[in-house]
């Protein structure tokens, strides 16, 4: 038999945000998207930007490494 545990922390925090900065965010955002959403995107985004920086530091640090095969789509003929 194998066990599972899961573990789920809900974090919450009370944050001061620029009233004309959330505006924006709120009038950008898709309008049936809640506050709860708009924060998790904002998240997301935020990860991915900062993951994107840190891998552009690494600056083709790796360069004995192989080149990668890619799949390439054949032309239209």
């Amino acid at each position: 038999m194998v066990y599972c545990a899961l573990t789920v922390q809900i974090v919450r925090i009370t944050v001061t945000i620029d009233d004309e900065l959330f505006n924006k965010a709120v009038k950008m955002a898709d309008p049936s998207m809640g506050r709860t959403e708009l924060f998790r995107e904002v998240f997301k985004s935020f990860i991915q930007v900062q993951a994107a920086k840190r891998l552009i530091a690494l600056g083709g640090s790796a360069r004995d490494t192989k080149p990668v095969r890619r799949r390439r789509d054949e032309p239209d003929r």
